[in-house]
């Protein structure tokens, strides 16, 4: 009973809140504001900061609305008639019943629901919130109890309101996002514009957790988050701004794009803004969701651009829509809403029919629509994938990956092109130009024909000169244009990498609680998991866990580390596809190589694997090598090479992974200082001597582990005779004695080659050379390995002679 009247109170106390607060009234029977072209009419707050009136936000159109009235942009924070703008001479008035807008011949266009009868004033807080009250100062009705699509610090949004994002940037009519709170989470929705379609779809959170969540409340250090009934917070939404004086507006605004993003503007300029732009707003936060692209994964509905259109996260953290080549926006003004259509007439379905020879099949990588296939094929390749959509009729693109085949017809929903989408590519059939059917020249009858092509020919003969001019430019300009990529495309290519930003629930489900080990690194423990790709498929992941030294390396270390290995592309390097990188955790989440770690499969079984399959395996970590330390944009010494850090793919194919100790060289910087990195008998001796170290750390942990691949035995053995333990000293006793054989001597297929054993066993030596100076670049190394360059005799390993 205590408990209940205390919530209560509480309660009370917040509605009583916004009455407290200092307030500008305007009294029953004032005369009413008017729409005009010459002036602004408003009722103020006391601080001047916020105005209530009309804004003219297109031609001859005005918008009864709430603004921050002390900056330029006059930026609406509500708005009563979004849906139906009114013209000049519009009127607001207020009565007893509340506020009443009528349009300029006299018709009412909106109005309050007031809560009971009685209303005596109007005030406008220096909050941002509009009240009708009675004479007891109770409220009526209150513009923060029925929000638009932003709320204002201080503001609650309840489990009867919602946010509902504006269908522009410049018009206010209802979009298709909005968000709510639904059975205890904030959930965000898109609305089926359809009102015969069937419900709205989720699409953030996207797997939420059970909560007893009632209300959502933005607090004034621009904390925003979700509470019980009792108070309690059960989620936090946006964390506070920390660095934001007092002196800042704020606001969150679920914004046409689908993504709630709180904002903040400097009351004053220069050393007061804080750091903070000055006269203009800006985000303090990624948004809700990150990634609006990814988000949406409907088997229905427009999704975020419309049919046809695929969606893509620009550099500036905000989504664009685009449509496939052979497809235009149905409206070039409206390309979040409305979506693309063909620019050419369908395939013929007729069976005498031979149309199917004016298509051809192209692809675009990193690109999906993860759902809405009406045909699969499984175990086929992306040739037949190909041909099966190519003779469908029915087919207007198909997505192949993982060895799978999903048709798919259009309308087709819910597009997306992100890096992230490594594994699947997009099959488009199009028209070849020029065939039969096309639209390019509409449905011309061909009498209409004949007469253009007259007069046209009449026209380019009278003025033959000035035709093929105009021609020639038009060519030059069009292809210039086509040639010219937009600033946001150039922009994404160069700061984009093929990572995902994980989050730590994500990777927790995503290996079942970090259940299944693969394996314990000095830097972290690796785990088995699987993404779910949609359609019953998933990829296999390897996540790496780092320890306490990884984290306390720090946020500015890491992710640059993580942004530079996220750049890499090569056939011998496991790919990174992702990170987590929150709070105190730091995951790194790679491929998972089916054929496990090349120190299982040299060392693990009784049976050796063949040697001609143990040097190809050396030959690609060779060449993963060069491109670390020379075709990369950033230099990167792995500085941990050795036979667990090797990985095997389907086929057997050599994959250099985990980067956890590489150290990401600066440009133009050939060496640096850094404490013993790599694992006992492949660290180069440099690595003690508190010098600096280059590129040749790795070309020495690769000489080893190239012996060890030469004798398939591991670099230091116990149960062998003294002579035999350390394979670097035996191998280099063998060489100098002339019996390399001795090596190999138990596989007959090395023991058939000893010639190109002892090359291989130079080699080695060349690169566990004492002196850096003396090793060979891996470039060498991989040019010897390959034969385009001769192997010279190598000096004794504790040699000083001159280099190589």
């Amino acid at each position: 009973m205590r408990t209940s009247l205390l919530i209560s109170l509480f309660i009370l106390v917040l509605l009583c809140h916004t009455s407290s607060t200092a307030s500008s009234n305007v009294s029953l029977g004032s005369p009413p504001l008017t729409a005009q072209l010459d002036k602004i009419e408003s009722w103020l707050s006391p601080s001047g900061e916020f105005a209530f009136g009309f804004q003219q936000i297109q031609k001859g159109g005005f918008l009864l609305a709430i603004w921050f009235n002390k900056i330029p942009q006059k930026t609406i924070v509500w708005s009563a008639n979004g849906n139906n703008l009114v013209h000049q001479g519009s009127i607001v008035e207020l009565t007893s019943l509340g506020l009443v807008l009528r349009d300029s011949t006299g018709k009412e266009v909106w109005s309050t629901v007031v809560s009971g009868l009685g209303v005596d004033h109007a005030a406008m807080f220096d909050t941002g919130n509009l009240v009708l009250a009675n004479q007891n100062n109770v409220s009526l009705w209150e513009s923060f109890s029925n929000p638009t699509d932003t709320l204002l610090p201080s503001q609650i949004l309840g489990q009867d309101t919602q946010l509902a994002a504006r269908y522009s940037e410049s018009n206010y009519t209802k979009g298709k996002f909005y968000v709510k709170v639904d059975e205890g989470n904030l959930v965000f929705y898109v609305r089926q514009l359809s009102t015969l379609s069937e419900g709205d779809i989720s699409y953030w959170p996207d797997n939420p957790t059970p909560s007893n969540g009632v209300r959502v409340t933005f607090n004034k250090s621009g904390s925003i988050y979700l509470q019980a009934q009792n108070g309690t917070i059960t989620q936090e939404l946006i964390p506070p701004i920390s660095t934001v004086p007092k002196s800042f507006y704020q606001r969150a605004t679920l914004e046409y794009d689908g993504v709630l993003r709180r904002y903040v503007y400097p009351k004053e300029d220069g050393s007061n803004s804080g750091g903070w732009p000055s006269r203009e707003w800006s985000p303090t936060f990624s948004g809700i969701p990150e990634n609006i692209c990814l988000s949406i994964h409907a088997e229905k509905g427009p999704g975020v651009c419309g049919y046809n259109s695929y969606c893509k996260l620009e550099g500036n953290g905000r989504p664009s829509c685009y449509c496939l080549d052979g497809y235009t926006f149905v409206d070039s003004k409206d390309k979040m809403m409305k979506g693309c259509k063909p620019n050419f007439e369908p395939q013929n379905c007729d069976e005498e029919s031979e149309d199917v020879k004016n298509f051809v099949m192209t692809s675009v990588d990193n690109t999906n629509w993860p759902q809405g296939d009406y045909e699969v094929y499984a175990s086929v390749s992306e040739d037949d994938c190909r041909h099966a959509c190519l003779v469908d009729c029915f087919c207007a693109l198909a997505i192949y990956g993982y060895n799978n085949c999903w048709k798919k017809r259009t309308p087709f929903s819910n597009g997306v092109k992100d890096p992230s989408i490594r594994l699947t590519k997009t099959l488009l059939k199009v028209r070849k130009e020029g065939s039969a059917n096309t639209k390019s020249c509409g449905n011309i009858d061909s009498k209409t024909k004949d007469k253009t092509v007259q007069k046209l020919v009449g026209f380019v003969s009278t003025s033959a000169f000035l035709n093929i001019l105009l021609l020639a430019t038009s060519l030059v300009f069009f292809f210039r244009l086509r040639r010219k990529p937009s600033t946001a495309e150039s922009h994404q290519t160069i700061t984009n990498t093929n990572l995902q930003n994980f989050t730590v629930g994500e990777l927790e489900k995503a290996t079942n609680g970090f259940k299944e080990q693969l394996g314990v690194g000095a830097f972290g423990v690796v785990f088995k998991g699987a993404v779910d790709l949609g359609n019953s498929n998933s990829l296999a992941i390897a996540v790496k866990k780092l320890d306490n030294n990884m984290v306390k390396e720090g946020e500015k270390e890491f992710m640059a580390e993580v942004m530079s290995i996220g750049h890499t592309n090569h056939k011998n390097l496991v790919q990174l596809i992702g990170f987590c990188n929150e709070g105190q955790h730091r995951l790194l989440v790679y491929e998972c190589m089916s054929n496990g770690s090349l120190g299982s499969f040299l060392f693990g079984s009784s049976n050796k694997p063949k040697w001609h399959q143990r040097m190809q395996i050396a030959l690609g970590i060779a060449r993963g090598l060069v491109y670390l330390h020379e075709e990369c944009s950033t230099q990167i010494i792995h500085c941990d090479i050795k036979p667990q850090n090797i990985l095997l793919d389907d086929s057997y194919t050599a994959r250099i992974s985990d980067f956890g100790l590489a150290k990401i060289l600066k440009t133009g910087q050939t060496q640096t200082m850094t404490g013993i990195r790599g694992t006992r008998g492949y660290v180069a001796p440099e690595w003690f001597r508190n010098t600096a170290v280059t590129a040749k750390v790795d070309v020495y942990s690769y000489g080893i582990l190239l012996l060890e691949l030469i004798c398939c035995r591991k670099n230091v053995e116990e149960k062998v005779d003294d002579a035999q333990k350390i394979l670097a000293d035996w191998a280099c006793d063998c060489y100098e004695a002339g019996k390399v054989e001795f090596l190999v001597e138990n596989d007959e297929e090395a023991m058939m080659e000893v010639k190109m054993v002892e090359k291989y066993v130079m080699v080695a030596i060349w690169c566990i050379q004492e002196d850096p100076s003396l090793r060979p670049t891996m470039k060498k190394v991989a040019q010897m390995l390959e034969g385009s360059v001769k192997v010279s005799t190598p000096p004794p390993p504790n040699s000083f002679i001159s280099s190589l």
